[in-house]
């Protein structure tokens, strides 16, 4: 059920917005999603299963929010710019993501095992809901990658950096690219003045791309 799921997941990020994780009642968020509290259970098989849907489904929408920043634009820098300003939007408005980003789970939210639990659901998505979480390691790698290929792909913007490019250049850009994503949650903790963060991002680009 698609769209009860939704719902359900739609309530419990209502509810956490308001109350910490550990006084969020299942009968409540079932409520509030007009749905059944059996429905709820057949979903997500219980209050850590809905926990750890309601955190993977943050990380997809984050990273959904990365594939939007890098492609914004034809221009190495505005790309990579983007991306550390979603990065410290979603951050700053979402504490889901601020944890998975961070690693700082506090007390207010769920801490769902990041490495994963057996899973017997009948549901696709809780069976992969289930699986491991991403740490914030795997999300700089995650980014990091996911630039490097927004910015040697077809119609990158930055020639130099395209099909031919040398394994130094590759290395290179790989490295900034990284550079970039953990400028990006340094933003986070300690937000840049304006204009800063186009700045602070084109400074670790490789010459060829800027």
């Amino acid at each position: 059920m698609p769209a009860a799921r939704e719902s359900l997941l739609d309530a419990a990020c209502t509810a956490l917005a308001r109350r910490p994780w550990s006084a969020v009642r299942m009968v409540d968020v079932a409520a509030a999603a007009g749905v059944s509290r059996q429905t709820l259970y057949n979903e997500f098989g219980g209050k850590d299963g809905l926990a750890r849907a309601l955190v993977r489904r943050e990380a997809d929408g984050y990273l959904a929010g990365v594939e939007r920043a890098l492609g914004s634009s034809t221009e190495a820098a505005q790309r990579l710019t983007a991306t550390a300003e979603w990065t410290a939007a979603a951050a700053r408005d979402n504490a889901l993501v601020r944890a998975l980003l961070t690693g700082c789970w506090s007390e207010r939210l769920p801490a769902p095992p990041l490495a994963g639990v057996p899973s017997s659901s009948a549901v696709p998505a809780q069976r992969r809901a289930d699986g491991p979480l991403p740490a914030p390691p795997d999300i700089v790698r995650a980014v990091r990658d996911r630039a490097v290929t927004a910015l040697t792909g077809p119609g990158a913007g930055a020639p130099a950096v395209g099909p031919g490019v040398s394994a130094a250049v590759g290395d290179e850009l790989t490295r900034s690219c990284e550079l970039v994503v953990r400028l990006a949650l340094s933003f986070v903790a300690a937000p840049p003045g304006e204009g800063g963060m186009a700045e602070l991002v084109r400074a670790v680009l490789p010459r060829q791309t800027v």
